[in-house]
């Protein structure tokens, strides 16, 4: 599995649109607006990728001179809960340390609530041995 930075109007990012489509925005009955991807091309965008297939996502929206917004995390559904959220999560970190910021936000989904607890419970414990 590979991570990385991906670019707004990539043919990866319309992948990204696509995933988070169908695991976030469909079950809610919900879509995109022009408006809403336009303003994805000043967040950090994150892709897991086998190959040239997605696997899951996430972006960084600023918030602050010194702060970000993890959001739209998406990983594939019959890939949930084989860690690559959580590789997903250490590379946003990562990546917002590496560009400067300092606080790293995250809201989730009740059902998401026990996956970000425990990620919460580990940057903690990895920032006391820091």
């Amino acid at each position: 599995m590979a991570l990385k930075q991906i670019d707004h109007g990539t043919i990866e990012y319309q992948q990204m649109v696509k995933l988070r489509y169908e695991i976030l925005r469909q079950p809610l009955g919900l879509s995109f607006t022009t408006d809403e991807l336009d303003r994805e091309k000043e967040d950090i965008l994150i892709g897991a990728f086998d190959e040239d297939e997605m696997l899951a996502c996430c972006m960084l929206t600023k918030t602050g001179h010194t702060s970000v917004r993890l959001r739209q995390m998406a990983v594939q559904n019959n890939l949930q809960g084989k860690g690559i959220g959580g590789s997903m999560m250490n590379f946003a970190e990562i990546l917002a340390r590496d560009k400067g910021y300092k606080k790293l936000i995250m809201h989730a989904r009740e059902t998401a609530v026990g996956f970000m607890k425990n990620w919460v419970i580990k940057l903690w414990a990895i920032n006391l041995l820091k």
